[in-house]
């Protein structure tokens, strides 16, 4: 025979006989992974592929709204965590990756109510368990298109464990929280001056605000023989206490409680003079009047001084009767003609028209907040913030970006206390109960119906944030689940850095009250997702990027490198569809190594032992070290780092340098020197492999399918043991 006939001809694997395009596996791989259990710590366990007492590692997955489709920023986020879960559970750690949903309280009626109004339908004046049902049976249907979002997405949580904030285990702990927190004179009910959505007639607290600079008129109006000044004439009808500052020069022949009649609105008026250090001597004329009933700052000098209250403005945004011919007018429609009619009295001094100021708004909704007084729950922060803080401050927990933890103790440092009464239907009711009594009003809290006749439950609901702060409490079963024992604390937080005074703050407040641990020792705070000019990605601008869209168009392993690579904690990173297609050709690229490397290795002889020349032994040892970087920067949650590393290390390193300088050793004479080649070319395919499969897990598992049995040291790449160098 021939020397030519004599040679293998190398087999290429049937897969490999076509480019890779994800859509054709990523589905299929991600119902194996599914199918295996090994998503499940304790399966991990039966099977052997993490020992009984191996270190946990566990994160708790921030519950997306179950109202809609997943965004940018759930894509950093779950993308994150699986890295660091995937990573976690190939090196044997039994690993828990806690999945959920939010039922979003008000955000979620918010959105069902624009439905509503599309149909021509309202809210007011349906059922209570009606409009709870329809919402319900909306919420359903999003909460399952959501789950697969997170499942397009290869987020390796445990599905058996799923967890909804309305399901009955979860209100009843939640409710049971409420209680104790009453009893024990963590929460109370008070009149206090509360954020009124008054388009959707709910309270809100102060993290669901947000201040919008506007530049909008404001008027200085004669006030007896002073001048003040406003941005709101509308709320200046039952003014009758002007306040200046006592040591004001201006004002010293006047005396406190001095009393002066003045021509006012709706006509003669008799006012009071209040001397207090609440007036800003440096701000316009020194002097204002106070409307306690529509102002944090006037309210509380209206309890100071024990001043009457009256309303002006009522739960729609609509003037009362005591605004005379203005009653029943909207805000903006009433402002001009009460200035008119004050310029037709002559009480207008003068108008800046551009006066500069932050508007309070709904965060959700983009309302314009209206000031109330309104009877609310309200939980006492500081006794829950000092606790907090303390076990910042005694290591307890760590937030990995300075910047991040600045913001916390500054917020922390300055807690107010916290309304979580919400007049919506959705949502977990308040247990609590009502009932006049002897005259007086009786309050108690229950879950069921006290003892006794005519007791009313609260209509009310919690804001989300009372429920979701107790997250990692009632996923992990607190206090009688064996989840709760074996992985609380969890491992790490990571979440958006929005919530650093949002959710995170009630997280470890809770978890400290309830059990004295904090629920987490790490937070990883992740900057926004913004478009590639920098700016904010939104629906009215047009340049929002669906991370499930972008997988269907480049594959999800390269959207998920794109959400990662380049994004240090707590910074801000632009994605553009160019960064997402530039890991799409890096997927091919770990194709056609794959396939080289399979082919020209096809006929190696695994039961021998390589005889390695010197280079051999020096790529072995860039291999190793390149594994432990790789892995030192992933322990430090420097995840950007690690996914460059790794990219780097597979295009530059293994394709550019050591397979171009194979291919002479492959085709050559030598035997030994052959053999020993393709054992390093192996052995740096099965490494990379499983270095990039936290990142890319649908195209390293694709490949690790096609691997040689000896080349494998467990079937599934998801469990295979982590590189230990």
């Amino acid at each position: 025979m021939s020397e030519q006939n004599n040679q293998q001809t190398p087999t290429i694997p049937e897969i490999f006989l076509k480019p890779y395009n994800s859509g054709d596996h990523e589905a299929g791989i991600y119902k194996m992974w599914e199918e295996s259990g090994f998503f499940n710590p304790d399966v991990c366990i039966e099977k052997g592929v993490a020992k009984p007492d191996a270190p946990t590692f566990s994160i708790i997955l921030p519950p997306p709204n179950a109202n809609g489709r997943l965004h940018a920023g759930h894509g950093t986020d779950m993308t994150l965590k699986d890295i660091m879960g995937r990573f976690h559970r190939m090196r044997g750690e039994r690993t828990l990756l806690l999945p959920g949903s939010d039922h979003a309280g008000f955000e979620t009626q918010g959105v069902y109510e624009k439905k509503l109004q599309k149909e021509g339908r309202s809210r007011f004046g349906m059922e209570r368990s009606q409009l709870y049902q329809e919402i319900y049976d909306f919420v359903m249907e999003n909460k399952g298109t959501m789950e697969n979002d997170i499942r397009a997405l290869g987020v390796s949580c445990d599905w058996s464990r799923n967890t909804f904030t309305l399901e009955p285990g979860v209100v009843e702990r939640v409710q049971k929280t409420f209680i104790k927190m009453f009893n024990e004179g963590f929460i109370y009910r008070g009149k206090r001056c509360i954020h009124w959505n008054p388009k959707f007639k709910t309270s809100l607290s102060d993290i669901e605000t947000m201040f919008e600079d506007r530049t909008e008129k404001f008027y200085y109006f004669h006030y007896g023989p002073f001048v003040i000044g406003t941005a709101r004439p509308e709320t200046k009808f039952s003014d009758k206490y002007i306040v200046v500052h006592p040591d004001d020069p201006r004002y010293a022949q006047y005396s406190h409680l001095q009393e002066f009649e003045v021509e006012w609105i709706n006509g003669p008026i008799k006012a009071t003079l209040l001397k207090d250090e609440a007036a800003d001597i440096e701000k316009g004329t020194g002097a204002m009047t106070i409307t306690p009933w529509h102002s944090q700052v006037d309210f509380d000098l209206a309890q100071k001084y024990n001043l009457p209250l009256e309303q002006i403005i009522d739960w729609d945004g609509k003037l009362l009767p005591i605004a005379g011919e203005f009653a029943g007018m909207k805000i903006e429609e009433a402002r001009p003609l009460i200035v008119e009619k004050l310029q037709a009295k002559g009480l207008v001094s003068s108008i800046d028209e551009k006066y500069t100021h932050a508007v309070r708004l709904c965060e959700r909704t983009g309302v314009v907040v209206e000031p109330q007084v309104k009877e609310q729950w309200f939980v006492k922060m500081e006794k829950l913030a000092k606790m907090t803080l303390d076990a910042l401050d005694a290591g307890e927990f760590k937030i990995l970006t300075e910047r991040h933890e600045k913001i916390f103790r500054h917020w922390m440092s300055n807690p107010q206390d916290w309304n979580i009464s919400r007049q919506i239907v959705w949502g977990i009711q308040v247990p609590a109960w009502f009932r006049t009594h002897n005259n007086e009003i009786e309050v108690t809290a229950s879950i069921e119906r006290p003892e006794g006749d005519n007791w009313e439950q609260d209509p009310d609901t919690f804001d989300t944030w009372f429920s979701s702060g107790q997250w990692p409490l009632v996923t992990l079963k607190y206090p009688e689940g064996k989840d709760f024992v074996d992985y609380y604390p969890t491992s790490v937080m990571e979440t958006g850095a929005d919530l650093v005074f949002k959710w995170v703050p009630r997280m470890l407040m809770f978890g400290l009250y309830q059990t004295g641990k904090v629920p987490f020792k790490d937070v990883y705070f992740h900057g926004m997702v913004l478009d590639k000019h920098g700016k904010k990605m939104s629906k009215s601008k047009g340049n929002v990027l669906s991370p499930i869209d972008l997988g269907l168009e480049f594959g999800t392993d390269a959207t998920r490198m794109a959400f990662v690579v380049g994004n240090p904690p707590g910074a801000d990173m632009p994605l553009s569809e160019d960064k997402v297609r530039a890991y799409k050709k890096f997927s091919n690229k770990l194709w056609n190594i794959t396939r080289f490397i399979l082919t020209e290795t096809a006929d190696f002889d695994h039961t021998k032992d390589p005889v390695y020349s010197e280079r051999d032994n020096e790529i072995r040892a860039n291999l190793h070290a390149a594994s432990a970087k790789i892995t030192s920067n992933i322990l430090g949650f420097k995840m950007y780092l690690a996914a460059e590393d790794v990219y780097h290390y597979i295009w530059s390193e293994l394709a550019d340098v050591i397979i171009e300088e194979s291919k002479a050793i492959l085709q050559g004479s030598n035997a030994k020197a052959k053999h020993a080649r393709q054992a390093v070319l192996r052995e740096c395919l099965t490494t990379s492999v499983k270095l990039m499969h936290p990142f890319m897990p649908f195209v390293t598992e694709t490949v690790w399918q096609q691997l040689p049995k000896e080349m494998k040291d467990a079937d599934i790449l998801m469990v295979a043991k982590w590189p230990i160098h």
